[in-house]
């Protein structure tokens, strides 16, 4: 039940992402010289599962003005990390901190939960799915 609800959430958390990432463009159309402050930001994933990573890259591809410019692959020991294009950021730590609350929702609809940790163990996220 906590799933659907955390589901229902994070549909809400991005229908609203994509409204303000929308006006963040129009409006900064009509400010000479402040219309954009580009950077890529590498964001190691907490998500460990396909399912994860997907959903996640599309949500962030999905909002305006940010779009996954490249994915490394995860390792057993490293997780997965995102190399991610933000347009309208003041600085790479707003950009991370927005990421990594989109992330947190997403995992909290995924799993039933958010983490608590900055990456879990893969076998970690086996042991949850594995549980009713």
């Amino acid at each position: 039940m906590m799933r659907v609800i955390h589901g229902i959430t994070y549909l809400a958390y991005i229908g609203w992402a994509i409204v303000t990432g929308s006006l963040t463009i129009v409006t900064r159309l009509f400010r000479p010289g402040q219309y954009a402050h580009p950077m890529i930001v590498e964001v190691p994933l907490r998500c460990v599962t396909d399912l994860e990573v997907t959903l996640f890259a599309s949500s962030i591809t999905i909002t305006p003005g940010t779009l996954v410019a490249a994915i490394a692959a995860g390792t057993s020991t490293q997780p997965p990390v995102f190399f991610v294009h933000a347009l309208f950021e003041d600085s790479e730590e707003a950009a991370l901190e927005g990421l990594y609350d989109m992330e947190s929702r997403l995992l909290a609809m995924t799993r039933g939960r958010a983490p608590s940790s900055p990456a879990a163990p893969l076998a970690e996220v086996e042991q949850e799915e594995e549980r009713p």
